[in-house]
């Protein structure tokens, strides 16, 4: 209690005295000595507490602006989240626009009827170069169809069940394909080695092939139509004391963006 009245005390004179001060300076100009101490005493505490106030100020508007700073940063943040989810989703629709705008003029280019079908996975076993469709019997699918794209051709109908297929790519080693040089007729089988690459066998020793030359589908067996790409020679090795030569390949499809295929129908299923 006795602390506290002395507080007061202090205050009370600390004002008695700037009052003195404020009434007398209107009646002299200049300070006598008591006043010049007294001045010299209060002046740094009042530059003191106006610094101290004037920094609290600073300090609470400048924590209200960066709440404000932080939650617009935040709104901003979210609706360019939108806006980019928003782009690559145009961006997305755009080129599966262009792909089926490929398949479509490839489409009519064929001479017999297809139908379209998306690529929904690989084969889940992993034992061949395989893929599953989104087309099964319940569309008139039979096995050993032939599976196209835009580029070329894709591969095979292996297995079927009501709603899904699953297609035999021309990159797998069981794969077989008679095939022929489109520019010098010379005949062979294209057979699976890799995702990049496939063998051309049992091409003559004495044929005409040579790199860039491309290969196509004869038409013979039944399943793939004639004409249609299979892939340009990279290689052509003569092995001494070999009857044929050693040809590879490089697929028109590219195996490892495959998303929408044209599987070729019957006539009578038009």
């Amino acid at each position: 209690m006795i602390r506290f009245r002395k507080i007061w005390l202090w205050a009370f004179l600390f004002g008695f005295v700037l009052f003195l001060l404020s009434s007398n300076s209107t009646q002299r100009s200049a300070w006598n000595p008591a006043e010049q101490w007294i001045i010299e005493v209060t002046a740094p505490i009042q530059k003191v507490i106006k610094q101290s106030a004037a920094s609290t100020e600073d300090f609470w508007l400048n924590y209200f602006d960066l709440v404000d700073v932080r939650n617009v940063n935040r709104q901003l943040r979210s609706a360019l989240d939108v806006l980019e989810m928003e782009n690559n989703r145009y961006r997305e629709l755009l080129a599966t626009q262009g792909r089926l705008q490929e398949l479509l003029q490839f489409k009519e280019t064929m001479n017999r009827p297809v139908l379209a079908a998306r690529v929904t996975g690989r084969d889940p076993a992993g034992w061949f170069q395989s893929i599953i469709i989104d087309k099964g019997t319940g569309v008139g699918l039979r096995l050993n169809m032939a599976v196209v794209n835009a580029c070329g051709v894709v591969g095979r109908v292996v297995s079927l069940s009501k709603n899904y297929a699953k297609v035999l790519l021309i990159i797998d080693q069981n794969s077989a394909v008679d095939c022929l040089v489109q520019r010098s007729r010379d005949r062979g089988i294209v057979k699976g080695l890799s995702i990049e690459i496939c063998k051309f066998d049992y091409v003559a020793r004495t044929s005409d092939v040579v790199v860039g030359d491309m290969v196509v589908t004869s038409g013979l067996g039944g399943i793939f139509p004639k004409g249609l790409p299979v892939g340009r020679i990279l290689t052509v090795e003569e092995v001494s004391g070999e009857l044929f030569k050693k040809i590879e390949i490089k697929p028109s499809v590219d195996f490892s963006k495959l998303e929408e295929v044209l599987v070729t129908l019957e006539q009578d299923q038009l």
